[in-house]
């Protein structure tokens, strides 16, 4: 009966670390394509932009009449509040 203490003539108990060397291969292999190929080529800078408000949103507005002038800052604030009830804060959104 040969043991991993008497290797010799086999291939020894190094053999061991092949499954560790596929299973650091298969995840870095999952890693690349989730942060590439899943993602539709975006970096992880793009979930930071997607949680701005954009356009025509009611946030975005808010904010453009505030930057303007338009409405004082205890007006933007009171608006603020009414549409974090409205909408839900957004994921990027001050504290």
């Amino acid at each position: 009966m040969q043991t991993f203490a008497d290797w010799h003539g086999g291939p020894g108990p190094w053999i061991l670390f092949f499954p560790l060397i596929w299973a650091a291969v298969v995840i870095g292999v999952v890693t690349v394509l989730r942060r590439t190929l899943w993602r539709g080529r975006r970096g992880p800078w793009r979930a930071m932009e997607d949680s701005r408000p954009s356009g025509d949103s009611p946030l975005a507005v808010l904010g453009r009449r505030f930057a303007s002038g338009e409405i004082d800052e205890d007006e933007y604030w009171r608006r603020l509040s009414v549409l974090d009830e409205q909408f839900g804060r957004t994921k990027g959104g001050a504290a």
